[in-house]
């Protein structure tokens, strides 16, 4: 009989690519999956799939104690700004709310995780059984680095990890040793293109995880739509923190990365 593990699945093809490999290794999946935000693909992939809106807590406990499940993984962003759109809370959720002296990433997700220990259920490392998806040190797609790109990772390095410190956000546009955005409540996307606006067209995307990163709820990542924005947005080069990011649809991004010329590089941070 195989094992059971919960997923708690978001936005993106992160979900989709940890059930596969949670498949391949014998699970049997169990997925609560975000309405407001999750592929429908996911149904065809796990063994059962309980649909919710952001903000049920309370529901999402039930369902995994309802099948026995005692361990899950969250997998996926669910954005921050469903809690100030159409946010749709259960009790437990309104309580947990309530409790919190702020609602900072790090806080909210928190709380969650304490709920469901509480509640009798683990939650793992989202890299637990994601090896295969962490970013190496040095060129992982498109052409090496010049000079200025790679000074401009340095610079960047040191501006991502202090915005990250103060739980901001992770991701810096920078250009010439100039920060032209920082991520902030929006996501990286619109922080590229926002940098991208503003630079000639040579900027550099900088993304690093935070001092105590916990890696059960948050964990650096890209995919095919980095990319996609840094190419609309005149970013070339994307600098990750080595042996922390998630590489999301791998393939994608070496076919992506050579088709709009851009360099994407591992770097290492001094922690």
């Amino acid at each position: 009989m195989s094992e059971k593990i919960g997923l708690i699945a978001g936005y993106g093809s992160f979900p989709l690519e940890l059930t596969r490999s949670l498949n391949e290794k014998g699970f049997e999946v169990h997925v609560v999956a975000a309405k407001e935000e999750t592929s429908p693909d996911i149904e065809q992939l796990a063994a059962s799939v309980c649909w919710l809106h952001v903000g049920k807590i309370g529901g999402m406990i039930k369902a995994f104690q309802s099948l026995g499940v005692t361990q899950v993984i969250m997998a996926g962003k669910v954005q921050k700004l469903h809690l100030f759109r159409n946010f749709r809370p259960d009790f437990v959720a309104v309580k947990a709310l309530l409790s919190l002296a702020d609602r900072r990433d790090d806080s909210i997700m928190l709380k969650i995780t304490q709920l469901l220990s509480d509640a009798g259920i683990t939650v793992l490392s989202q890299v637990k059984y994601a090896h295969q998806m962490i970013a190496k040190k040095g060129l992982l797609f498109g052409s090496q680095p010049s000079k200025k790109q790679l000074q401009d990772m340095d610079f960047g390095a040191i501006q991502a990890r202090g915005i990250a410190a103060l739980d901001i956000g992770q991701t810096v546009v920078v250009q010439e040793c100039a920060v032209l955005a920082v991520e902030a409540i929006e996501g990286t996307d619109e922080a590229i293109k926002r940098g991208g606006s503003l630079g000639s067209g040579k900027a550099v995307v900088v993304k690093v995880a935070k001092p105590k990163q916990d890696f059960r709820f948050d964990v650096p990542a890209i995919g095919p739509d980095t990319l996609h924005q840094m190419h609309k947005a005149g970013c070339r080069c994307l600098a990750v923190e080595a042996g922390i990011t998630l590489l999301i649809e791998r393939q994608q991004l070496d076919v992506l990365a050579k088709k709009y010329g851009l360099c994407v590089f591992g770097i290492v941070i001094e922690r």
